[in-house]
């Protein structure tokens, strides 16, 4: 149908095209005056000759030679010019009967006329039908030209006859008055520059219209011989090229046709003032050629239009053609996208709340892909309208409108397909999760349900009523057959569906078996029947039943001879032990609920974490498709402001790679423990580094809050919301995460809380403490950062342990009186970051920036190196201050924290880090006295190394320091010992600034500011007992029977004192009893009067700055000065 349509139209073309090629040709072809007059203007301009347009009786054409005296002096080529072309303005026909020429030579000689007869004769280039001479009117001119005619008649020879008229009268003989002008006594009206100008403009429009024609043709050889382009833009650049040209050429012809009319209108103009005016010969067929040239060009005009509109149809429709196919090749592609993601949508989900974002997400999928499908329709619509306009290319259209409306109908399909399908998937997991719901409020019920209320017969009733009235609730809410759920939800059960279906079912049958057994139980308990007491009378040796049901606490005389008693004895002996083994049953039934009870607690608590971290992977999703992604979208480029390009990092932060850790590796090692989640903390020990990546997005928290809150209008922000239909704005998603890792620690909780005797609980400790420890870091690193003014690299400076705000006093040794002075009553605010190897002391200030870069910072003050550092833990008079000094206490720095909780924790760790270094002190002591004794084959002087004794004394000591945890080697005594007597070894000397007498100092490096008196007391002796509380410093492990396992932290109570250092104490955290080494104990800050604390050489505890010396366990080595751990004296 295409070819045909096709080849009528270029059939079409090729008639029109031929139709006007003849009329152009017929007009080119015309025969047109060699001369015109135009070309011989001036000559014409001289009327020594002119074509009045007279007839003679034959309508033979009259040429007049009116009377010009310098007729002989105009040259021959002007002469034979004028002549050719007055000769061929008429007509051929009546050129054919031939001329009548007109001489009038009235005032002129005989020998001119003579000459001008001769030279007509000679010269005149048509045929001549009579010449008519009006000789010259003087008598003595008349008389000789009569005579002279007479005599020379031969040489006037000529093909026709010439004829001497001697007046106008006898002219008018031959030729009628009203065809000659007046000058020859006629009534012709003649204008010879009127018929120069008819003539000059007559010409010139004929030319105009040859000119045309020609254009015409040409142009119409280029519109034939045009192929059709392929593409859209080529085709219109045809279209536009040739329809520019078309209109030059409709603009010309209109130029040419306004020409011919104001021509016949000059022709006309007579005929116009006069009605009665009548035109002559030549006038009429000048009329005649300009209406002939009218006719014509109005003709080919309307030829050209014919053949342009088939033209221009063809081009449009080509045109229209190739946009259809190029808007059909871009639908084509935009469905095939639509298609392939469709393909890939085929998850049916995971839980309710997936399902829900799932059909959200198919629901936006519709919304963008129906504009493709809209687009589809249209170009399918497009095309039918092409082709029932008849156009030439339906073959090509018609196949291409069936494969869009398939593509269209397959792909409403398949929507509908995947709608149906989640809907299946939605009304499953809502049956599931109704079920979840019923089992786990089954179990909340068994859980609440007191055991002790349950003994009783009417706590027990109750409870069976409780029981059988939830139970009656299962109809509605749970799983009645399982096959049925596989037969129905057939079309959407995968492998992963089908086990979550057959463990809710399992579940929901481990629920109503425990509400059998609980059933079966509190029957029991309520089919009990109360036994009748039998009075009896009240006797000494009667025997009184106990209200304990053990079998060895009785009450009444055992040595009673009455046989009746001892009858009486037996039966409530067997009656007791009878109750007895009953109660056991229901105690043992008891526990085994309440097991049960705790497991279901733990899956309860295993379910909240698997199902809050699924929402939290999809919120960060959500959040990532739905604003981070859209900000890199080009469509949306206009919404977001100047102040959010290219800030996408700073808003989302490492967003995308926590929600690659969590959905690619926590989410799905999490679902491994659904079956034991007691285990689970093994899973957060395995990741615990991974976690580290919320420190990274903590810190940058504050730049997107600020940033947020400068942007938080955008139009960008409204939009993206709008489209993920999200009730909370973008702020509340960014919050996600920190909330995330902040509930970890409260799920852990909740874990160990009903996992205590299980066997993942000491993961689960450890996990909640490493998942706090995280949270610690993550708020000091978010202080960490914004130190200013600091030279060095804080990471030099080992871990952050600490940090917070405290008033700081300063007292120096060098300083000025009046600076120490005011330095006792002015405090200063300093913020603390304590690090493994230095303590630093910042200001807090806040910035004045703009933007997301506003934010508080610390700027540096100073630092102190931990080597030198020690500690006053107690500062008279104020329970929340301690002191920190320098150099033995050249610089000391009273620091006042905000409650004393705190200042316990600061001492604590402070106590903890001089430790550690006094352990890595010792271990290179030891290091460097053993290779000395290697490279020494002598021993060494009394003045430069420890004595014999003393050394074996120290190596003991250090053997039971390096093993805190075991209580082998120590001595235990069957006695309880004395207590020490009170205030013994103990000295009230102060150096603190208000003299306290309970300050209590630990150093790591500097040397005792009471070495005398450790000097004075010798070798190492065992710690005396001073009663109160200690904390654990070291943890304790069961090393002995009696030994007593406790961590760092507990809080303890001595109670007495054993041999060999030990302290029998009891754990005030625990409430259990034991030994343990008085080395590993210290005084509680604040509860104490006593200053007590490690010794590094095992001596007693003496008063004040005690403190931990590194090389202790070398009595005469001392440190002085500013010296550190590793530089010993050797002039002790």
């Amino acid at each position: 149908m295409t070819l045909s349509l096709l080849s009528l139209l270029y059939k079409d073309l090729a008639e029109l095209w031929l139709f006007l090629k003849r009329n152009t040709d017929e007009i080119m072809h015309q025969d047109i005056v060699p001369l015109c007059a135009a070309d011989i203007k001036d000559q014409l301009k001289k009327r020594f000759a002119y074509l009045s347009g007279g007839r003679g009786q034959d309508g033979c054409p009259v040429i007049t030679f009116p009377d010009y005296p310098t007729f002989s002096d105009i040259p021959d080529k002007e002469f034979q010019n004028v002549m050719t072309y007055l000769t061929s303005i008429p007509s051929s026909q009546d050129t054919g009967i031939g001329f009548i020429l007109v001489i009038d030579r009235r005032q002129d000689k005989w020998t001119s006329v003579k000459a001008s007869v001769l030279r007509i004769a000679a010269s005149f280039p048509a045929n001549l039908q009579l010449v008519l001479v009006l000789r010259p009117t003087g008598f003595f001119q008349r008389t000789l030209s009569d005579i002279a005619f007479k005599f020379n008649r031969d040489d006037f020879k000529m093909k026709v006859p010439i004829i001497m008229l001697s007046s106008v009268p006898e002219l008018h003989g031959y030729i009628d008055k009203s065809q000659l002008t007046e000058d020859l006594g006629g009534t012709l009206d003649y204008c010879h520059s009127r018929w120069l100008c008819h003539r000059t403009a007559i010409e010139s429009f004929a030319l105009m219209v040859k000119q045309t024609a020609q254009m015409l043709q040409s142009f119409g050889t280029e519109l034939a011989e045009t192929e059709l382009p392929n593409d859209v833009q080529s085709t219109s650049l045809v279209l536009s090229a040739h329809t520019e040209k078309k209109d030059k050429m409709k603009e010309d012809m209109k130029l040419a046709l306004q020409e011919g009319h104001t021509i016949l209108e000059s022709i006309r103009e007579p005929l116009a003032k006069n009605p009665e005016y009548s035109l002559n010969q030549d006038q009429l067929d000048n009329q005649t050629t300009v209406q002939r040239l009218l006719a014509q060009l109005n003709e080919t005009e309307a030829a050209f239009d014919e053949f342009w509109a088939k033209h221009q149809q063809k081009l449009e429709q080509c045109l229209q053609l190739r946009h259809f196919e190029q808007n059909f090749r871009e639908v084509k592609v935009a469905l095939d996208l639509v298609s392939q993601k469709m393909t890939t949508l085929a998850d049916v989900g995971n839980s309710l709340a997936h399902v829900e974002h799932l059909l959200k997400d198919l629901a936006n999928f519709e919304e963008k892909s129906n504009v493709s499908v809209e687009k589809a329709r249209a170009l399918c619509l497009e095309g039918s309208q092409l082709i029932e306009n008849k156009h030439y290319a339906v073959d090509s259209i018609h196949p291409k409108c069936n494969e869009l409306q398939h593509l269209c109908d397959h792909f409403a399909a398949e929507i509908g397909k995947r709608r149906n399908l989640l809907s299946k998937s939605l009304e499953l997991h809502g049956l599931l999760e109704t079920s979840m719901k019923w089992c786990d409020e089954g179990i909340y019920l068994l859980a609440s349900q007191p055991v002790d209320k349950c003994q009783s017969q009417d706590g027990a009733e109750a409870a069976l009523q409780e029981i059988e009235k939830f139970l009656e609730t299962g109809a509605e809410n749970k799983i009645q057959e399982l096959n049925k759920i596989y037969k129905e939800y057939e079309s959407i059960l995968n492998q992963d569906l089908t086990e979550h279906v057959q463990k809710v079912f399992q579940k929901q049958e481990s629920m109503e078996e425990m509400f059998h057994r609980r059933q079966v139980s509190l029957k029991k308990l309520a089919a009990k029947q109360t036994r009748p007491v039998q009075p009896v009378a009240p006797r000494p040796e009667a025997f009184t039943k106990s209200p304990c049901p053990s079998p060895g606490i009785r009450r009444g005389s055992e040595n009673s001879s009455s046989s009746e008693g001892n009858a009486l004895r037996r039966g409530n002996y067997r009656r007791a032990k009878s109750e007895m083994s009953e109660n056991q049953q229901v105690r043992s039934g008891s526990t085994g609920d309440e097991e049960e009870s705790l497991a279901i607690l733990r899956r309860h608590v295993m379910n909240e974490l698997l199902d809050t971290e699924r929402v939290y992977v999809e919120e960060l999703l959500c959040v990532l498709e739905g604003y981070a992604a859209e900000m890199d979208n080009p469509l949306m480029m206009h919404l977001i402001s100047t102040s959010l390009q290219n800030k996408k990092d700073v808003l989302f932060g490492n967003m995308e790679e926590i929600y690659h850790f969590h959905n690619r590796i926590f989410l799905r090692e999490l679902e491994n423990y659904i079956d034991c989640p007691e285990l689970v903390g093994r899973c957060f020990l395995e990741r615990m580094e991974e976690f580290q990546i919320y420190e990274k997005y903590c810190q940058n928290k504050p730049r997107s809050e600020s940033l947020w809150r400068q942007c938080s209008d955008c139009p960008f922000f409204q939009e993206c919301q709008k489209k993920l239909d999200h009730k909370l704005s973008l702020d509340s998603y960014l919050l996600k995460p920190v909330q995330r890792i902040t509930k970890y620690q409260l799920l852990l909780k909740e874990m160990l809380k009903y996992s205590k005797n299980c066997e993942g609980a000491e993961d689960l400790q450890e996990a909640l403490s490493s998942i706090l420890g995280i949270l610690k870091a993550v708020n000091d690193s978010m202080h960490l950062i914004a130190i200013t003014g600091y030279d060095g690299n804080l990471n030099d400076l080992g871990k952050l342990l600490m940090q917070g705000s405290f008033s700081v006093w300063t007292d120096h040794k060098k300083g000025h009186s009046k600076v120490k002075d005011l330095a006792r009553f002015k405090p200063m605010q300093r913020h603390l970051f304590l690090h493994e190897k230095a303590v630093l002391f910042c200001k807090k200030r806040e910035e004045n920036g703009e933007g997301y870069e506003k934010a508080p910072s610390y700027s540096y003050k100073q630092s102190l190196n931990m080597t030198a550092v020690g500690i006053t833990e107690n500062v008279k008079g104020d329970n929340k201050k301690f002191e920190i000094w320098y150099n033995a206490r050249e610089e000391v720095y009273i620091v006042q924290a905000p409650t004393p909780e705190i200042k316990a924790a600061w001492v604590n760790e402070i106590r903890k880090v001089l430790t550690s270094q006094l352990q890595a002190c010792r271990e290179a002591s030891q290091h460097r006295a053993l290779e000395q004794s290697q490279s020494l084959p002598l021993p060494a002087s009394s003045n430069t190394s420890p004595s014999r004794g003393n050394t074996k004394a120290v190596k003991k000591l250090e053997e039971r320091k390096t093993d805190p945890l075991s209580l082998e080697g120590y001595g235990s005594s069957a006695s309880l010992p004395k207590p020490p007597e009170k205030g013994k070894g103990w000295s009230k000397t102060s150096h603190s600034l208000d003299a306290s007498e309970d300050n209590d100092g630990w150093s790591s490096a500097e040397e005792p500011v009471n070495s005398s008196d450790a000097e004075e007391d010798g070798g190492a002796g065992p710690r005396k007992l001073v009663p109160g509380k200690y904390t654990v410093v070291v943890d304790q492990e069961k090393g002995g029977l009696e030994a007593l396992p406790a961590k760092s932290g507990d809080v303890v109570e001595v109670m007495n004192e054993g041999d060999e250092g030990l302290w029998y104490v009891r754990n005030l955290t625990t409430s259990k009893e034991g030994w343990v080494p008085a080395s590993s104990l210290s005084t509680l800050i604040g509860k104490s009067r006593s200053a007590q604390c490690l010794s590094s050489s095992g001596k007693s505890p003496r008063p004040q700055f005690t403190h931990l010396d590194p090389l202790a366990s070398q009595p005469k080595a001392n440190l002085r000065g500013k010296k550190n751990c590793n530089q010993v004296d050797s002039d002790s």
